[in-house]
């Protein structure tokens, strides 16, 4: 089927790979334009390169989500270039292992200024736009199966994800006057190059194979299998159109039942 514009600008952080990748394909094949937005500007120019460039509605920005002046910076040429913007995807995260004892000043610094106050310059970004182009929008964020339940192994992740939603939580009562919708998406074990590290990193630390590290994380999967990328776009696809219109506040789990609410 031919793809159709629907009118809408989304933008997406983390979009080079991954989930944000595939999220990114997703939106654009539902009619978005979409602006990629990640630290790896190779990556990002790759997949806009492949949806087709600037005249199929697609193009890269180097955005380093830890610094407030540059998500800033992302969103205000995004609605340049593409003269609207509709929806934001916070999604740009990194996921290293942090066992308690061997958390550090610089490590929780680290963490959390990308996987949090990004999600925070994110939002703040996005409500500027939307009110001066004059309407309401949808703010989406990167959540996570870890940040409904502590994951062993990386409490930083998990306190940075619970932290996402306390915040989306907060920011959905406090934006819905301007007709903001904020939720979150929240996968479970996803096969991605960060989970794939993330594995290593375990097994490693273990001294076991890989395959025991994935086992790890892999346990207790009631749909018995890995998901793909894939699964987590189709809910942000959700989020982002317009059968979501009714939903804010909410973290949408995508774990293959993994945590049941």
């Amino acid at each position: 089927m031919a793809r159709t514009e629907n009118g809408k600008v989304a933008l997406v952080t983390g979009g080079g790979q991954g989930i944000g990748q595939a999220i990114v394909e997703r939106l654009h094949a539902d009619g978005f334009k979409v602006a990629i937005a990640d630290l790896n500007t190779d990556a990002a120019g790759k997949v806009a390169d492949g949806l087709g460039g600037k005249d199929g509605g697609a193009t890269a920005l180097r955005v380093d989500v830890a610094d407030r002046d540059d998500v800033f910076a992302a969103v205000d040429r995004t609605v340049s270039e593409f003269g609207g913007f509709d929806v934001i995807v916070n999604n740009a995260g990194i996921a290293p292992q942090t066992p308690i004892e061997d958390i550090t000043p610089e490590g929780v610094e680290k963490l959390f200024s990308i996987n949090f106050n990004g999600v925070v310059w994110g939002i703040q970004a996005a409500t500027k736009a939307f009110r001066e182009l004059g309407h309401g929008g949808k703010i989406i964020s990167a959540a996570s199966q870890a940040g409904h339940v502590g994951n062993p192994g990386i409490a930083l992740y998990s306190a940075t994800k619970f932290a996402v939603r306390g915040l989306s939580q907060t920011a959905a009562r406090d934006l819905a006057k301007y007709g903001i919708t904020v939720n979150t998406y929240a996968p479970g074990i996803v096969r991605t190059p960060l989970m794939e590290n993330l594995a290593k990193q375990t097994a490693e630390a273990a001294g076991e194979p890989e395959e025991w590290g994935w086992r790890q994380f892999t346990q207790g999967i009631t749909l018995e299998r890995l998901s793909d990328p894939e699964d987590v776009a189709g809910v942000v696809s959700f989020l982002s159109g317009p059968d979501s219109d009714y939903i804010t506040g909410q973290s949408i789990l995508v774990d293959g039942g993994m945590v049941f609410n």
